[in-house]
């Protein structure tokens, strides 16, 4: 885990879902925490300004208890396109990481991560600053789909924010795209939306150079059977990242449990191999090591935090707040153009091969 484990103790992109629930998120007011108040200056090269108002920015980051008092790294949790971190984490990681005792915050991206993603990427940057500034520690950032590859928009283009963390740990992060978004956007879709298909500009940006970078580690967990991030399969798996100097760690839930059967959504929610890899992720110097995981977890239907007896009512809530929003979020004609401080030399024309437009896939579910 980076720089982390040398500073002290330490313990979707979603078309539809799979499970749901109504979360209990131990939220503390921002101000309490020291939260509401940016720096008045940031260092030289650390990015372009932000032009999201500082206080949008900061009504976007509700936290677990006060970062001043914290004995580990705070956890940074990202939701990902169409959910809120209620209705992604407040029924799993949330009550898991509260049973823990671990401190965490929770990022609000505008519009249900549905916007551009350069500006939901403005409340990444604020939300690392700000918790590495009021904690003085490193911050894990753990995210799911598309909060599992933003982080890495913020680290590349706020290069300051790269000594504010210490891992990165995305679940079926949609680092290089996905093939399912064609035929999802024929017809127009959510700027997001656009971002994510594979050969999209964004993506050309993002992955432009080096993926990784030194002194953070980075884990990409993804299950074989994603339907939702295409294709997530050897040799090339959209989740996986290889170069840069950041420790790299690319695992399949399957590289744990052959016989485990895992879909998009449910890696975002309550899949107990995912857990148990995030968690060796966080606890442990460098990325995770799927030899360090024990096999019982192959056994167990559900990660801790997930109270069956709630799973059928939460799984309703969850469907039905999805879909609302990928039915009724207003569709664009194209994709979002590229920020200026992104354009060069992060130029359509200077793709990696990796990046070049495939033929569609399957429709979006």
């Amino acid at each position: 885990m980076g720089t982390a484990r040398r500073n002290g103790a330490r313990g979707g992109w979603a078309a539809a879902a799979v499970v749901s629930a109504v979360g209990t998120v131990v939220s503390v007011g921002l101000l309490a925490l020291g939260l509401a108040a940016p720096p008045a200056a940031l260092a030289a090269g650390s990015g372009p300004p932000l032009d999201v108002p500082p206080a949008v920015l900061a009504s976007s980051l509700s936290c677990s208890a006060d970062l001043t008092r914290v004995a580990r790294d705070p956890v940074l949790l990202i939701p990902g396109t169409t959910l809120t971190p209620e209705v992604n984490f407040g029924w799993n990681y949330e009550p898991a990481f509260q049973r823990l005792g671990w401190p965490y915050c929770a990022l609000t991206p505008p519009d249900h991560a549905m916007s551009d993603i350069q500006v939901s990427a403005e409340y990444v940057v604020s939300a690392l600053r700000t918790m590495h500034r009021v904690a003085g520690r490193p911050v894990d950032v753990v995210g799911f789909s598309e909060g599992g590859m933003i982080s890495r928009w913020a680290l590349k283009f706020w290069p300051d924010t790269r000594s504010d963390v210490a891992d990165v740990v995305g679940i079926d992060p949609s680092n290089h795209g996905t093939l399912d978004a064609y035929p999802g956007c024929a017809a127009g879709c959510a700027p997001a939306v656009w971002q994510q298909r594979t050969g999209s500009r964004f993506l050309a940006a993002l992955n432009a150079g080096q993926e990784t970078y030194a002194g953070i580690d980075y884990t990409q967990i993804y299950s074989l059977d994603d339907e939702i991030v295409v294709p997530n399969l050897p040799p090339a798996a959209s989740s996986a990242l290889t170069t840069g100097a950041g420790r790299i760690s690319n695992v399949a839930v399957q590289q744990v449990c052959p016989l485990h059967v895992a879909g998009h959504l449910a890696m975002g929610s309550i899949d107990p191999v995912g857990y148990a890899l995030v968690l060796d992720a966080i606890t442990h110097d460098g990325p995770a090591d799927p030899a360090r995981v024990d096999p019982a977890v192959c056994a167990e239907l559900l990660m801790p935090g997930v109270d069956p007896a709630t799973l059928p009512g939460n799984e309703q809530r969850y469907n039905g707040e999805s879909a609302q929003t990928l039915l009724t979020y207003p569709r664009v004609g194209a994709e979002p153009p590229l920020k200026p401080y992104a354009v060069a030399p992060h130029t359509p024309a200077a793709r990696s091969p990796r990046a070049q437009p495939t033929p569609p896939g399957p429709p979006v579910p």
